[in-house]
């Protein structure tokens, strides 16, 4: 950590530790703020909130510094899910490269934390990542350790199969696919009363996104398109980026099943959510589209997108220069 940066978190760590006037003890007072930073994180991106997270785990290290046995355990699983949601932010952004930085220190804290369903979490994480960068050789032995390491027909072992079920898409193998899938459906009433607080997103929506990606990789456009287009419909409220990231992957999937008129019109949604939220992963499907739709040049609706897409980018490289 560079001078300004350790400066930069002794001056946060004091703040920290004055939380105790507002009533709230320093550790208290960074769960809170993890919690703010996540809600802001669903509305408006991540470029708002990673440099905070960065700090605030210079903080945490600060204060465990001094803390006493108890607290510095807590501070250690403290820091561990910001280094997840750190991970998080930079998977959102398109930095795989930085995400898998930070799932490794995760991984690695939460074995000092001593807490097995944190760890679990992580290694699903890793899982999640390898499938987004379309990781063939682990991707599906990453989900699996996760679920190996997670408790029998719980919540995080129906996170990790989902990330499985992906996987086996990826590598062409279809019919592993569908059974991985069809499993978390069915198991999703049992897992809703666990009591972990990870992967509590997981619900009929998130895991019909994975299906749809499924059939995607598998080249069943058509039925891809209409699964996002159910997982849009059950998205809650208040998932703004998602909701983009679930467009921007139905429209490649309408232009796949030579579409091209509703695919541009999805594509100029999630690009509207794109500029909001600054979403790396939405971009990286709309790159996808606009190559896709390039057997369309002359459909009006394609234009604009491509237009649209290309002015786009060109103020994010200004703003970037």
């Amino acid at each position: 950590m560079a001078a300004a940066d350790r400066g930069a978190a002794s001056t946060l760590a004091r703040k920290a530790r004055a939380a105790s006037a507002y009533g709230a003890t320093p550790l208290e007072h960074l769960r809170r703020t993890r919690r703010l930073l996540i809600e802001s994180d669903n509305l408006l991106g991540p470029r708002q909130v990673v440099a905070t997270v960065h700090e605030h785990i210079g903080v945490i290290q600060e204060l465990r510094k001094d803390a006493k046995a108890a607290d510095r355990r807590d501070l250690a699983e403290l820091q561990t899910q910001y280094g997840e949601f750190l991970s998080w932010l930079y998977q959102d952004l398109g930095n795989n490269e930085q995400a898998g930085y930070w799932l490794d220190r995760a991984f690695q804290w939460s074995h000092t934390v001593g807490d097995d369903e944190l760890t679990s979490y992580v290694m699903a994480r890793k899982a999640q990542l390898a499938g987004d960068m379309a990781d063939l050789a682990e991707v599906v032995d990453l989900a699996e350790a996760a679920q190996r390491m997670a408790r029998p027909r719980s919540r995080l072992a129906a996170v990790a199969r989902t990330y499985e079920a992906y996987g086996h898409a990826l590598r062409g193998d279809a019919s592993e696919s569908e059974r991985a899938i069809d499993q978390v459906r069915d198991s999703l009433d049992g897992v809703a009363a666990d009591p972990t607080p990870w992967g509590s997103w997981l619900n009929a929506a998130y895991v019909e996104v994975h299906r749809a990606r499924g059939l995607e990789v598998l080249g069943r456009h058509d039925q891809a398109a209409d699964a996002f287009a159910g997982a849009i419909r059950l998205l809650p409220d208040g998932y703004h980026r998602d909701r983009g990231v679930y467009m921007a992957r139905q429209a490649v999937a309408l232009a796949g099943a030579r579409r091209p008129e509703e695919a541009a019109v999805a594509g100029g949604h999630a690009l509207a959510i794109a500029e909001d939220t600054g979403s790396g992963r939405i971009l990286t499907e709309l790159a996808r589209l606009d190559q896709e739709l390039a057997d369309w040049p002359r459909l009006p609706e394609v234009a604009e997108f491509r237009r649209a897409l290309s002015d786009s980018l060109l103020h994010e490289t200004e703003q970037d220069a």
